[in-house]
This record gives C-alpha cells, sequence and structure tokens, in this order.
C-alpha cells in the first residue's frame, strides 16, 4: 500500500461523538492542531457549523438558567 491508498484509508468521516468532542474543544480552545488538521481533511463544514451553534446556545442557554436560579 502506498502513501496515497493510506492517507485515503484514514480520512473517513467523523461520527457525531467526534465532531461534538472537536466542537466543545474548540470552544474551549483545548483543540490540538493533529485533531484541528484532521477535523479540516475528513470532516464537513455543515456538521461542524450546526454542531457550533447548537453547543453555544445550550451555553447560553445554561448561563441564562444559572442567573436566574440566583436571582430567584
Amino acid at each position: 500500500m502506498n502513501q496515497s491508498e493510506s492517507k485515503s484509508t484514514n480520512t473517513k468521516s467523523p461520527g457525531i461523538l467526534s465532531v461534538l468532542q472537536s466542537v466543545i474543544a474548540a470552544m474551549f480552545g483545548v483543540q490540538t492542531d493533529k485533531k484541528r488538521q484532521q477535523d479540516f481533511k475528513a470532516g464537513h463544514f455543515k456538521y461542524y457549523a450546526v454542531a457550533g451553534v447548537m453547543m453555544a446556545a445550550l451555553l447560553v442557554f445554561t448561563l441564562i438558567s444559572i442567573v436566574n436560579i440566583v436571582l430567584s
């Protein structure tokens, strides 16, 4: 197996847990360069964008809920 065949077999589409892990790690700024490069090569932007928007909305909702609980 040559190098180009090896690369094509290693670039399968990431699963939902891998996408969520990457989005969470990126939100906290702890994403490794190796994982980021892997995401850009194998992943689809729309999956990461949707997951990012959902995680941001979840973060905002959680913060609003905490503030409301503390203020009540």
